[in-house]
């Protein structure tokens, strides 16, 4: 999968379109609910290094919220790193070319269901 794959799967599957609220980032974009605006998911364009990948260039990545009880034994060093720029505690870094695309699909689907309005 890659990024222009995973935005359509969003909008196909979520019915969530982009947001692009940094003027400094314009490809950064945010999915969030409608009903109480949470984000779900981050999609960003950052340096390998800033993962601690050790060689140059840039990786498309998507920020996705996760239980923080299994966000430990996600960090595998194949794709799926602690969160870059958010809370590692409850977020997850994953990089969209990932060769399991049902396993980000998994993580996304968690993200979505974490984010949502809780029913009373």
């Amino acid at each position: 999968m890659n990024r222009v794959e995973l935005e359509k799967y969003i909008l196909d599957n979520y019915g969530v379109k982009p947001e692009y609220p940094w003027i400094k980032y314009p490809t950064f974009a945010v999915f969030r609910h409608e009903n109480n605006n949470k984000w779900f998911a981050v999609i960003m364009t950052i340096d390998k290094a800033k993962l601690g990948i050790k060689e140059d260039g840039q990786i498309d990545v998507v920020n996705l919220k996760c239980d923080a009880n299994i966000i430990p034994s996600m960090w595998n060093g194949q794709g799926v790193f602690p969160a870059y720029h958010m809370n590692k505690e409850h977020w997850l870094t994953v990089a969209i070319d990932m060769e399991n695309d049902n396993n980000l699909k998994f993580l996304l689907a968690l993200s979505y269901d974490l984010t949502e309005k809780k029913k009373k």
